[in-house]
């Protein structure tokens, strides 16, 4: 499997109408690879997307999105283990062969399936398909080999950057260094923690959920659950939102009362924030889909907000006391929670997003007031999208000064401010003994001040 993408991806075909026990999940499962890896979309996106043809129960659903997210979070590893055992490499014009081999050795070597329903599945999966059909028996050789040599696999996997596309790898390192970068790596490899902002009380709700408050405020839960089951859920006193996330709204500094704009606002965590402290908030975003989440999302929690559908590249308005822009970016700060991100994304995609990101600053700067803040913020680790973009801003716009940020506004995290003032969290970042209870998103921010 190559892990890049096609520009034109082919249709997936229906699923049939009768079927053996847990094989509809691994065709989803496999789908979903293979569409993501070609067309470059967003696993959640979609999952959103397809799934719905399926008509799978939620089980089995849920599955299928298991399947290809651990396919994701391990495909290096899953892909050598495959390549290490095809002879004459894998073969030509065969279909979907390659992403249903992909998703039955997540199963076999990191999910908790029966190694002969994994296997056993796979070979019915190939069958379906005339062109796969003809590897049958070498899938089920490969499969069965993984199955025996599992221990041996995982042992020799010790390369911390064999889940990390080369051009990510380079990048983290000349950014944050060897050791960093391979801790970043690591991180990576672990199921993320759910975070959630509280209206008020973390303590309390930290009780009631089972979780702990953070440093930042954020409570973070001990145990994953179905996040509409639990308490607060529908009575709208939390919301779900990474704790690396929440950080940028407060360092807006954000009062009663002041006229704030969220710019790309959707799906709304920042601006439940803004509006839960009482600012008059107006939410912007190009996307009606989106804010249509957003505008749930409010309903639910009990929020108010000005929802406006546009391109916050072009839209116009009277000067805000604050702007806070969250800009759309390759979003690798999130790959431990969206691990499909390090395989659909590439540097293409990173530099045509920095310069939509420098566009988008350039017209957040028009619209914050004379001693008004301005917050740019992005969920990427790379320094194209973050650092250089505020050094090059600042360059150009001499009534913008940075307003450095101190430890004891994100819970005297000191290690997440760079040398300059700015907010630069790491995935390795907010230890804990237990790895799944560790780390947050990637994310930069800077503060700048319009003098």
């Amino acid at each position: 499997m190559a892990g890049q993408r096609q520009k034109r991806p082919e249709p997936a075909a229906a699923p049939p109408a009768e079927d053996v026990p847990g094989l509809p999940a691994r065709r989803l499962a496999a789908t979903l690879i293979d569409e993501v890896l070609r067309a470059g979309t967003a696993l959640d996106e979609t999952y959103e997307r397809m799934a719905p043809g399926f008509g799978l129960e939620a089980a089995d659903a849920a599955l299928a999105r298991a399947i290809a997210i651990t396919t994701f979070r391990r495909l290096g590893t899953i892909q050598n283990a495959i390549n290490d055992r095809l002879e004459r490499g894998s073969p030509r014009n065969s279909g979907p062969f390659e992403p249903i081999l992909a998703a039955a050795a997540a199963q076999i070597l990191f999910l908790d399936v029966p190694d002969h329903a994994a296997v056993d599945l796979a070979i019915r999966h190939l069958h379906e398909d005339g062109r796969s059909s003809r590897y049958a028996s070498l899938g089920n050789a490969i499969l069965r080999r993984l199955a025996r040599e599992r221990e041996a696999i995982l042992a020799e996997a010790v390369d911390p950057f064999e889940d990390t596309p080369p051009w990510l790898a380079e990048s983290w390192q000349v950014a944050y260094g060897e050791t960093a970068a391979a801790a970043i790596a690591k991180a990576h490899a672990e199921e993320p923690p759910l975070d959630i902002s509280v209206k008020s009380d973390a303590a309390g709700w930290a009780e009631k959920l089972g979780g702990i408050v953070l440093p930042t405020g954020s409570v973070r839960l001990r145990e994953r659950a179905p996040v509409t089951s639990l308490p607060g859920f529908d009575e709208g006193e939390w919301w779900v939102q990474d704790a690396a996330a929440a950080l940028p709204a407060l360092l807006l500094q954000p009062k009663p009362g002041e006229r704030i704009a969220d710019l790309c606002a959707a799906p709304g965590g920042k601006t439940a924030q803004l509006a839960a402290i009482g600012a008059n908030v107006t939410a912007v975003d190009r996307s009606g889909p989106r804010l249509r989440r957003l505008r749930a999302n409010l309903e639910r929690l009990k929020l108010s907000a000005e929802i406006v559908t546009a391109d916050a590249a072009t839209w116009q308005a009277e000067p805000f006391d604050a702007i806070l822009l969250d800009a759309p970016c390759s979003a690798t700060g999130t790959i431990r929670r969206h691990p499909d991100v390090a395989w659909s994304k590439s540097e293409e995609d990173r530099d045509r997003l920095a310069a939509l990101q420098t566009r988008l600053l350039e017209a957040a700067a028009k619209l914050v007031k004379p001693g008004g803040r301005l917050v740019y913020c992005t969920c990427s680790l790379e320094p194209q999208e973050g650092e250089r973009q505020a050094e090059a801003f600042l360059a150009g716009h001499p009534e913008f000064a940075r307003s450095p940020i101190r430890p004891e506004e994100i819970g005297g995290l000191g290690e997440a401010i760079t040398a300059q003032g700015d907010l630069r969290t790491l995935p390795h970042q907010l230890g804990d003994e237990i790895p799944r209870l560790s780390g947050w998103a990637g994310f930069y921010a800077t503060r700048l001040i319009r003098l």
